[in-house]
């Protein structure tokens, strides 16, 4: 007789200062998707943050900013000047034993309901264009993303598209 067992889903949390160092590490192990990140530099972010959150001990993490953000990243610079309320997800990150459980999308399906309570109706990122990320584009298609512009970066060392996903107020 087999039996099935009932996967627990586990909770979206706040991040706290406690969980910097293995936000850091699992950052810092996905460094070449995102970009490598100090501690203080991540606790500048975290400062700065609209929204973050985690999921389990560290399976999963979202790090987003509203247009009033005090942050110099290029990608986020291109959504202020074209936008003037958005909120940009800067990054997710889900652990590699963590992965194809849904993470991401709950993390996203939180923020955009935490988004909506705040009176935005916009929702931006970027995702790598070269070298290319089929995986994400077709994951941020699937959530109602569509490309809205891109550029080169870093003085051509990397190419990205941009994203929007307008979300009812």
């Amino acid at each position: 007789m087999a039996q099935t067992m009932r996967k627990e889903l586990l909770r979206i949390e706040r991040v706290s200062p406690a969980d910097e160092p293995a936000i850091l590490a699992l950052n810092n192990e996905h460094a070449a998707e995102l970009s490598w990140l100090e501690p203080e530099r991540l606790s500048f972010l975290l400062g700065e943050a609209f929204y973050t959150r985690r999921i389990g001990a560290l399976e999963a993490f979202i790090l987003c900013f509203a247009q009033d953000a005090s942050y110099d990243s290029p990608n986020f610079l291109w959504f202020r000047q074209r936008y003037p309320r958005f909120v940009y997800v800067d990054r997710v990150v889900v652990a590699a034993d963590a992965r194809g459980r849904g993470h991401a999308r709950r993390l996203y399906e939180d923020l955009f309901e935490q988004a909506r309570r705040a009176g935005h109706t916009i929702v931006t990122c970027e995702v790598n264009a070269d070298p290319p990320n089929p995986a994400s584009d077709a994951f941020h298609t699937a959530l109602g993303f569509a490309e809205v512009g891109d550029a080169v970066i870093h003085g051509g060392k990397k190419s990205v598209r941009y994203w929007a996903k307008p979300i009812a107020a």
